[in-house]
């Protein structure tokens, strides 16, 4: 029973890559690729005191993330994405805070 359900699987692979996306259904993954945090720092010019001060970031924290050792997390990531693509914006918002 498995068997024959992994082989019409497959066969339905091999159609849907020939063209025929009359059966199977195509899924599409997003994946979320890992904030490069030193990248964004070096693209702004800031030291890493510098970086971490400005932002709220303990220099600890911000070298950890640097190097791979642990990942920002909910608020953290958000931020940092947000730094990432729209810096002027945040600088902004926290001058006025």
């Amino acid at each position: 029973m498995a068997k024959n359900l992994i082989i019409e699987g497959l066969k339905d692979a091999v159609r849907h890559a020939r063209g025929d996306k009359s059966r199977g259904t195509a899924y599409t993954l997003l994946v979320d690729h890992p904030l490069d945090v030193k990248a964004i720092r070096v693209r702004m010019g800031l030291t890493q005191i510098a970086f971490a001060n400005k932002y709220g970031f303990s220099l600890a924290s911000l070298r950890n993330w640097e190097q791979r050792r642990r990942k920002p997390t909910g608020a953290y990531q958000n931020l940092l994405k947000l730094i990432d693509r729209i810096p002027d914006q945040v600088e902004r918002v926290l001058e006025r805070a």
